[in-house]
């Protein structure tokens, strides 16, 4: 399926109840397609974000993220992350977008060293107080596959990407270099 070209104009809501419109008439959007609520391949992703949050906002990006999982099961885990987060367990979002799943999320040995490192991580965080582990069966299934769409504010598909496996989506240096490229074009 090829990338869509444009969006259709919505409101979505995050899972603590706050309006994203999108596309956003003032900024960039980073929509990016998750996994599954407490996904620790997940985790590590949006850390590394989260770490250079700064830098994405201050080139105009707000970030959205979409996970197949119902916003009870994230507020579990997401719910301190200063992102949009999204629930979509219905995935249409996913099917509108064409964000897949399908077993080579886990079965590609690309994937490998990061579900390693990720499952090390989670490892150590299961010692602190107040840890919730992630779920042994999440909404949706452990197969969704990661997505990245860089939408303008006009809602033009700028760039994006999707993932063949659970570790194949945009750096912060490859979200930061397709926004200077919309800039060069403003």
């Amino acid at each position: 399926m090829p990338l869509p070209t444009t969006v259709t104009s919505r409101d979505l809501v995050t899972i603590t109840g706050a309006p994203v419109p999108l596309p956003d008439p003032d900024c960039l959007i980073h929509l990016q397609f998750r996994r599954f609520a407490g996904c620790p391949v997940c985790s590590l992703h949006l850390r590394s974000i989260v770490n250079r949050l700064d830098e994405i906002v201050a080139s105009d990006i707000r970030e959205v993220v979409v996970f197949h999982s119902s916003a009870e099961e994230l507020r579990k885990y997401a719910a301190d992350l200063p992102l949009a987060v999204i629930a979509d367990p219905e995935r249409r979002l996913y099917r509108e977008l064409g964000v897949e799943s399908a077993p080579r999320a886990l079965l590609d040995p690309r994937a490998w060293p990061t579900i390693v490192r990720a499952v090390a991580r989670e490892l150590r965080s299961s010692r602190k107080p107040g840890h919730i582990a992630p779920p042994s069966r999440p909404d949706g299934g452990r197969f969704g596959l990661p997505a990245d769409f860089l939408i303008a504010p006009d809602g033009r598909v700028i760039a994006g990407k999707r993932g063949d496996h659970a570790d194949d989506q945009w750096s912060v240096d490859e979200l930061l270099a397709h926004a200077s490229r919309v800039e060069a074009y403003r």
